[in-house]
């Protein structure tokens, strides 16, 4: 493989890692733009399965580090929901064009709803409209154990004492984790900046297809979350499905052929619209 490409930010110096494939022939468009969760890099299991179906179809893709992730440059403990999500919009607008499918999983898929909504005030309300041209804009959204609110309605909601104690007393707690041998940083900043940002409070003004695919065995996400999620959108085309035996990662090899099969659906609805 390739090495990994970098794209280096002039108001802060940051530096963001991705991978890019070229789209060519009549697939080429909408472009996929892989967004991934707390903690996770642009090497996991999903991420590189899209790329593969992307490559065999000739579909433009894209998959990127936020900052204090993976390649890219920072320490997690110095991130926030705002900065990766100012992170996605600056790899997406530098490195992308025309309508996008954005796949986010986890607590990409925060981050995808922060940017699709980003982008359209930049660029005009018509954001899903044939006739209307711009750079880019999102077309499509696909959840993969959505996570929008997470750090309001699944942290804080069920915050232990200590947790609460050690943000307050320290500004981070540090939290056991499943995935890695090292504890999760949760941090006030994290928390402060998140309750800025939440989206399902009111309705989510995007119209254009959203699919989201959810484990009822997520021990992280509860699959009621994901119900929420789907209601939030304003749009009519919305569809959840629940994989009665899914965990919150979703990267067992029935998952990731569901996970393609889904997003190639939306790819093919924007198609036809744009």
């Amino acid at each position: 493989m390739d090495a990994p490409a970098f794209l280096s930010r002039a108001g802060d110096g940051a530096t963001i890692a991705y991978r890019r494939t070229e789209g060519r022939g009549p697939a080429a468009s909408p472009t996929v733009v892989f967004l991934p969760g707390f903690r996770s890099d642009m090497e996991g299991g999903k991420a590189l399965a899209l790329e593969a179906w992307c490559r065999s179809e000739g579909r433009g893709f894209l998959r990127f580090d936020y900052t204090g992730h993976g390649l890219s440059s920072g320490a997690f403990e110095d991130g926030t929901i705002g900065q990766w999500a100012a992170d996605a919009v600056f790899a997406i607008e530098a490195l992308t064009a025309g309508p996008l499918v954005l796949v986010g999983s986890s607590m990409g898929g925060w981050i995808m709803m922060l940017a699709a909504r980003a982008l359209a005030e930049r660029n005009g309300p018509d954001r899903v409209a044939p006739q209307w041209v711009a750079p880019q804009w999102v077309a499509g959204l696909v959840g993969v154990a959505p996570a929008p609110d997470f750090t309001e309605d699944l942290i804080m909601a069920n915050a232990s004492p200590a947790l609460r104690r050690d943000l307050e007393r320290d500004g981070v707690h540090y939290e056991p984790s499943d995935y890695s041998d090292e504890p999760t940083p949760i941090t006030r900043r994290l928390i402060e900046d998140g309750r800025e940002r939440l989206v399902l409070g009111a309705p989510f003004p995007f119209a254009g297809p959203v699919r989201i695919i959810q484990g009822m065995a997520d021990p992280d996400v509860p699959w009621r979350h994901a119900l929420r999620v789907a209601d939030a959108f304003a749009g009519a085309d919305v569809e959840i499905l629940l994989v009665k035996s899914g965990d919150h990662r979703l990267s067992e090899p029935d998952d990731l052929a569901r996970l393609v099969r889904m997003t190639g659906e939306v790819c093919r609805l924007v198609a036809k619209e744009s």
